[in-house]
């Protein structure tokens, strides 16, 4: 059994990552990373941005974010899905909390737990992870 203060040091760690593998995002609005961990290895990862063979374009003229951009959750969830791993019992980490779209994506991969630093606007992605059983941790600050 791990202590509280090393399980809180790792994921930090993680944290850290999925705020650098945001930076791959071309979202100019708002860059979002995600690891997927189990078993103390990453089997995922993803950030936002638009669907393979798309532009790398995710706002339009307006600065509002194209309707088919995927948000880092469900591109590190789609892209375990087509890998030989499985999520199900892993950790998700992310930079911003999970919208509730995301969060239906993260129940149903059997993902066990969410780690996030930022709150997203609207909590109700939060709330329907752990009315499902999904334990949420929430880390404001990563030093």
């Amino acid at each position: 059994m791990e202590s509280q203060e090393k399980r809180e040091t790792i994921d930090k760690r993680y944290l850290r990552m999925s705020h650098i593998w945001a930076e791959n995002s071309y979202c100019q609005r708002r860059k979002v990373g995600a690891i997927i961990v189990k078993d103390q290895m990453i089997i995922s990862d993803g950030y936002n941005g638009t669907p393979s063979g798309f532009e790398n374009v995710c706002e339009d003229e307006e600065g509002y974010t194209k309707p088919y951009v995927l948000h880092a959750e469900a591109n590190a969830i789609t892209k375990v899905a087509r890998s030989n791993n499985s999520s199900d019992g892993a950790t998700l980490y992310v930079t911003a909390s999970p919208c509730l779209e995301c969060a239906k994506l993260i129940i149903q991969a059997g993902i066990k737990r969410v780690v996030f630093n930022e709150r997203y606007r609207l909590a109700d992605g939060i709330e329907l992870l752990r009315r499902a059983g999904v334990e949420c941790q929430h880390i404001p600050s990563l030093d």
